[in-house]
């Protein structure tokens, strides 16, 4: 029998039975054709003692010289006492990446993480993981593929590393599950990119221009009442956007000066009160079929977005580019400006950890840098 390559394999037809016909120069590998015409090639050998028969592709998908190669690879596993018939096999039943992500949801989040939180990985799951790497089996990805997809994010970093922290913790599972071999993680050492943590705080200036913007919104009927509150109470309270726009009224007691929250990103907390906070409260209009502080649009419904109204309102009073959230890094550079130390100013923003508040140290200094400016004025001026 000659060597099969494409021209030999082209030029045999098929019979009205199965017919194999085995290369002359690989033992066990060959070509079977069946009376259809199909034509697949194959591999015979023997692994441990039993003799073991499987297809290697077929011809048109796969050529010869292709399925030499897989067939040499195939008899030397088993030689080596590698059964490749179970191997394929658990390759054929491994699962693809997007029924990963949807048993990731399904079973994982819900019970670990918070509703937020599942909205993000979700978000990361269909939106950037499925439609690149959905169809591959878990088994088949490695490294390489993990580090392409991270690196075809780098113009959004901080979504790059969210991706990268969601793969990793579906591939994590997969190996508890029993559906990758332990320690197999490909997102291991591929390096997260640097996130530049921006932090823009109001000047009283800026401030007065939001203030009035906000009661020209509310005077002259230029938006609903509840976005304008919500702003309102974002600034004095420093509260996150979502805090805010879910806060029901069973969770405000204005007679403490407090509102407490069942469960906000670090957890259940109570937020403290300023009279400005305070009158802030008192002026939003309760409804008897809304539980809701700041309510939507539909009954018995919170506000949904807030978004677009803030960035109207901001364009009013020319803050373009301030984000929702700068608000709550504005009340943290105003309890500092008014003498407030860090620890205190942590705990008004509900931060569990030491690290969190630092990014605002820098800000602590600057009653220093003002003292030592007056010094250095008051000696300059001596010696003159």
């Amino acid at each position: 029998m000659p060597k099969l390559n494409k021209r030999f394999v082209d030029s045999i037809h098929a019979n009205e039975v199965e017919a194999v016909h085995w290369d002359d120069a690989l033992q066990g590998f060959g070509l079977r054709i069946r009376p259809s015409g199909r034509k697949s090639y194959i591999v015979k050998c023997r692994c441990r003692g039993r003799q073991i028969k499987m297809t290697i592709g077929t011809h048109g998908s796969t050529t010869a010289e292709q399925a030499r190669v897989k067939a040499r690879g195939i008899i030397a596993e088993a030689g080596a006492g590698i059964d490749p018939s179970s191997e394929l096999s658990r390759t054929r039943k491994s699962p693809t990446i997007k029924e990963l992500g949807e048993r990731f949801l399904e079973e994982y989040v819900p019970a670990h993480c918070k509703i937020s939180t599942a909205k993000e990985y979700r978000r990361s799951v269909e939106l950037f993981i499925n439609p690149k790497i959905g169809t591959r089996k878990i088994i088949d990805i490695e490294r390489p593929e993990i580090a392409k997809l991270h690196h075809n994010l780098r113009d959004k970093p901080y979504q790059a590393n969210r991706t990268l922290g969601v793969l990793s913790k579906m591939f994590n599972l997969a190996e508890i599950w029993g559906l990758r071999t332990d320690g197999s993680n490909p997102c291991r050492h591929v390096a997260k990119y640097k996130e530049s943590k921006r932090e823009r705080f109001l000047s009283e200036e800026e401030y007065q221009r939001l203030g009035q913007a906000l009661r020209n919104a509310l005077e002259y009927k230029l938006e609903a009442p509840a976005p304008i509150h919500a702003i309102w109470l974002l600034m004095f309270t420093g509260c996150r956007l979502n805090e805010i726009v879910t806060l029901q009224w069973a969770q405000v007691d204005l007679a403490n000066k407090e509102l407490h929250l069942p469960d906000s990103k670090t957890g259940a907390k109570t937020v403290y009160l300023g009279d400005a906070a305070i009158r802030q409260f008192e002026s939003v209009k309760r409804f008897a079929d809304n539980d809701f502080v700041i309510v939507g649009k539909n009954i018995g419904a919170h506000l949904t977005d807030l978004q677009r109204p803030w960035r109207r309102i901001r364009k009013m009073a020319k803050l373009d580019g301030v984000r929702l959230h700068d608000l709550r890094h504005s009340f943290a550079s105003g309890g500092l400006a008014v003498g407030e130390g860090l620890p205190m100013i942590g705990k008004l923003l509900g931060h569990t950890k030491v690290q969190t508040t630092a990014r605002y140290a820098h800000l602590a200094n600057s009653p220093i840098k003002e003292a030592a400016d007056r010094i250095a004025e008051r000696i300059s001026a001596a010696t003159k």
